[in-house]
């Protein structure tokens, strides 16, 4: 969209209206650079009118039956599914995400809400708590039940602008809490999108905004005491740092990753798992927090693995995301490739051996692969977010796994062994918050506890976790 009259204005959301502010931020195609969109901005008399109108909408938030929030969700999955061709073309052009990537999310967001539909009838209200454990509680009875934290605030990210915002909005939704939602920059009209979407339920009014807007406008999501929860989705060290000054809050960090993969012993190298590797380092030009950046392989399949891998990705370059065949597409700037780019530069001086390095054309990185990389370099102890991988080589089980913990990261790790104890080994000593058997880190499905250790994050995503995080407890103790 070169010609600027094509361009589409969108409004940004806030109490639930559609509204235009006369600020505008620009969209760019993230392949050819070009202005895709306009969406508005908020400034803070927008972001203060958000805010007081989610905490005054409150009561009747909480106050929805399961019956009409289940229905607000189904509304949502049926349109979803309505808008798929429209979703994916965004996801293609704001975020740069391969056409197959791309489809994948938009069914993700559609499978979100529906996990979120069925937990408002599947999860339990409440329990009996036996108080009648000392003699001076002898005549008493206890029940809890679990209601709505209060206003959230919620910021995501720009790798997955639909279902990492639908991962916020859903589960604010099925746990009865308002909420004011600031989606990245670099990718806004995704959650606009969605914005629209809620505009046709019966969502208490006021109860949600969607404001795309700037850093500093967006610092009071962060430092109001109106909030109850601020949920944030990004980087680690924006996201311990706002972890600092959130006040009296409660705060769920889901952050970065240095995802590792270990293949013991044993292991069949078929064609089927190098597929599975390729696409898990460089599928999205590894900006995924859970991509694969760190190999490691027992000394008996290394030589084998390294061979099959590097004749496969040798065949693979980035190219434009609205293809079909595109593994690879553009990142979500250039000062993010130049930055890799140094990194990888950086590594080689020290020592490393770059067994494949594709060129790098402004946005457009191809797959880079390097082994003998020194642990203390940024390439490999922090995350690269990038299509990079490293190669290293184990020989006893327990050392593959001490390494991997080295990190100062635990969000995932994936290790292929048919050992049945050494599959246990790795669930009961890898510092993460999941360990996924048999295949690669990055696999998440959406209904399942996300999140990580360490410096990469604080509470659980998926849609049962977070609708707890958005609620409390609140005990009954009656004296009979």
């Amino acid at each position: 969209m070169t010609d600027k009259q094509s361009v589409m204005d969108y409004p940004l959301y806030v109490a639930g209206k559609a509204v235009t502010t006369g600020q505008w931020l620009e969209v760019h195609d993230k392949y050819n650079n070009t202005v895709y969109a306009r969406v508005a901005l908020a400034d803070a008399k927008v972001l203060e009118k958000a805010i007081a109108a989610s905490v005054k909408a409150e009561a009747e938030m909480a106050a929805l039956k399961p019956f009409q929030k289940q229905k607000i969700l189904l509304h949502c999955v049926k349109r979803f599914n309505e808008l798929r061709d429209e979703l994916t073309e965004i996801l293609i052009a704001e975020g740069g995400k391969p056409q197959g990537a791309a489809s994948a999310e938009v069914e993700r967001l559609i499978n979100t809400f529906q996990l979120a539909a069925d937990a408002v009838t599947q999860l339990d209200d409440g329990q009996l708590i036996p108080l009648a454990v000392t003699p001076a509680a002898t005549h008493f009875r206890g029940m809890v039940k679990h209601v709505p934290i209060g206003a959230v605030s919620l910021i995501s990210p720009f790798n997955f602008p639909l279902n990492l915002v639908a991962h916020k909005i859903a589960p604010a939704i099925a746990a009865g809490c308002p909420f004011v939602l600031k989606p990245a920059s670099f990718t806004p009209i995704s959650a606009l999108k969605i914005a629209a979407v809620l505009a046709e339920t019966d969502l208490p009014k006021g109860s949600w905004s969607i404001l795309p807007c700037n850093r500093e406008a967006a610092d009071i999501l962060v430092t109001d005491d109106r909030f109850k929860l601020l949920s944030f989705t990004g980087s680690d060290q924006v996201g311990w740092e706002m972890k600092a000054r959130a006040g009296r809050k409660k705060v769920t960090l889901e952050l970065g990753g240095n995802a590792a993969v270990l293949i013991d012993a044993g292991t069949t190298l078929d064609d089927a798992l190098i597929d599975r590797l390729i696409s898990a380092a460089y599928g999205q030009a590894g900006q995924v927090c859970i991509s694969v950046q760190r190999i490691l392989v027992h000394a008996d399949l290394y030589a084998e693995l390294k061979k099959k891998l590097m004749a496969k990705l040798k065949k693979i370059k980035a190219a434009d995301p609205a293809l079909s065949t595109t593994l690879v597409g553009p990142m979500i700037k250039e000062a993010e490739a130049l930055r890799l780019k140094k990194w990888i530069d950086k590594a080689e001086k020290k020592g490393a051996k770059v067994l494949l390095c594709g060129s790098l054309q402004g946005v457009l990185f191809e797959p880079v692969l390097l082994e003998n990389v020194d642990a203390k370099l940024e390439i490999y102890k922090d995350e690269a977010f990038g299509p990079v991988a490293i190669l290293e080589k184990f020989k006893q089980f327990e050392q593959g796994i001490a390494t991997i913990n080295q990190s100062r990261f635990g969000l995932q790790a994936g290790v292929y062994t048919q050992n049945l104890n050494n599959m246990l080994y790795a669930w009961d000593h890898l510092q993460v918050g999941g360990v996924i058997i048999n295949d690669v880190p990055t696999f998440r499905v959406d209904n399942m506890p996300y999140g990580g250790v360490k410096d990469s994050g604080l509470g659980r995503e998926g849609i049962h976790s977070a609708i707890r995080d958005m609620q409390e407890q609140r005990l009954l103790a009656i004296k009979q």
